[in-house]
């Protein structure tokens, strides 16, 4: 399983942290990557992103990790404000092995996984073999052909 988290809101990089001391309780943490700050993805006028993935293991299906998930959102102080605005912590659902669901709340692997240069570079750092279902696609090629003109950094 790959989690990806964001922040932009407040101390991002204690705000991570926190995110994956939270996340620990119920996912076996892994691998986690540097964090990267890119620009904002989808809504502009804001500050930029810090972003890391984190390949774990967890027994919980797939609506109860969302649920958990959220969970740590709130923890961590997230207020809503709208579709790709600002946030004090996003936790994103990005991969679980070979599995795809396809929920109203809930889309695995992530649908924006392919075209989103903020996501694809962390992820490749900690699994970039890892294979994206249905089709198959690796991870480390969607990061060389993706089109995402945003600009994305190790930090």
């Amino acid at each position: 399983m790959i989690l990806l988290l964001g922040c932009n809101v407040g101390d991002c990089p204690r705000q991570l942290r926190e995110g994956l001391d939270r996340l620990s309780r119920k996912v076996e943490v892994g691998r986690v990557s540097r964090i990267y700050a890119g620009e904002p993805w989808g809504k502009a006028d804001q500050p930029w992103f810090l972003n890391l993935a984190a390949r774990g293991k967890c027994l919980l299906p797939p609506d109860e990790l969302l649920a958990f998930v959220k969970e740590v959102e709130a923890a961590a102080g997230r207020i809503p404000r709208g579709k790709w605005g600002p946030r004090e912590l996003d936790v994103d659902i990005v991969l679980i092995g070979e599995m795809v669901v396809q929920e109203p709340l809930l889309v695995i692997p992530h649908p924006g996984l392919a075209f989103r240069r903020f996501c694809l570079a962390p992820v490749s750092e900690i699994a970039p073999g890892a294979v994206v279902p249905p089709g198959g696609e690796i991870i480390r090629d969607l990061l060389e052909a993706c089109g995402d003109p945003h600009e994305v950094f190790p930090i």
